[in-house]
């Protein structure tokens, strides 16, 4: 209760605990104003309830001056000290000012992600989910390597329809869009490994465009660096790559019509 339910904890990232006092904070003045509504309610049902002996009409008030004044300026103060709060907690969350330690590409595509990692000028591609119900799932989805305590940079964008780039835990989301970089930042303060999805209804296999999140150490970050150039993933996706180019060809992608899908030992990708 204390967390809003909120599928995060306060300080997993820099960010998490001033969203998670301005939900909370809400939720308990919304329970104030109900409470003295619900009790003014009854109050009036009771006291002015109409009695058997009772004819006629009760006395008509065209108007009451200082009450009118009174629930017109009230509520006018509570939205605006609550519109205060939540476009000075929505500033800090999109707020790119600060130099990042690390700039990461996240590039969302029907229906899975690829990760440029700027900074080290490697790469990791991903592929759709292949939720067929067996276990084991998780461990072939793309995985998002961020280094604890650096605040990091996503630049985002996607290659065919609008995605959102979502990690439940760090309580953010934002659209992907073809053609337009959109940007946030964030400084993870957790170890761990978390789960990430797309946000934004965008097509038959929407549900499987899934990937992980893990927060690690600044030397593990920098070994799966050094992985992935060892791995030839050097250089940078290209934006005009699109799904067909990078599934393997005994993946559902191909179901849904990707007649050059790959062979499934196979990937391959333009490196710019």
């Amino acid at each position: 209760m204390q967390r809003g339910w909120l599928p995060s904890t306060k300080g997993t990232t820099n960010q998490t605990t001033k969203i998670m006092d301005l939900w909370v904070g809400s939720w308990i003045a919304a329970l104030i104003v109900g409470v003295i509504v619900w009790g003014l309610t009854i109050w009036c049902m009771i006291v002015y309830r109409r009695r058997k002996d009772e004819t006629g009409f009760p006395a008509q008030i065209r108007y009451h001056l200082p009450l009118e004044v009174m629930y017109t300026i009230i509520p006018v103060m509570m939205v605006a000290v609550l519109f205060g709060h939540t476009a000075s907690v929505q500033s800090d969350l999109i707020s790119t000012d600060t130099k990042p330690d690390v700039t990461i590409g996240v590039v969302g595509k029907q229906w899975s992600w690829d990760f440029n990692y700027k900074d080290s000028d490697v790469y990791e591609t991903g592929v759709m989910g292949q939720l067929d119900g067996n276990d084991g799932a998780e461990k072939e989805l793309p995985t998002l390597y961020l280094p604890i305590n650096r605040l990091v940079q996503f630049d985002l964008t996607a290659r065919d329809v609008i995605h959102s780039f979502w990690v439940p835990a760090f309580l953010m989301k934002m659209d992907t869009v073809p053609g337009l970089e959109n940007k946030f930042q964030v400084r993870p303060q957790r170890l761990g490994t978390f789960k990430g999805k797309c946000a934004e209804l965008c097509g038959e296999y929407h549900s499987e465009m899934l990937f992980n999140v893990r927060v690690v150490s600044q030397a593990d970050y920098d070994r799966h660096m050094a992985e992935l150039e060892a791995q030839g993933n050097t250089g940078q996706l290209g934006e005009d790559l699109n799904r067909s180019e990078m599934a393997p060809s005994d993946s559902d992608a191909e179901e849904a019509g990707n007649s050059n899908a790959l062979p499934a030992t196979k990937t391959t990708a333009e490196v710019k």
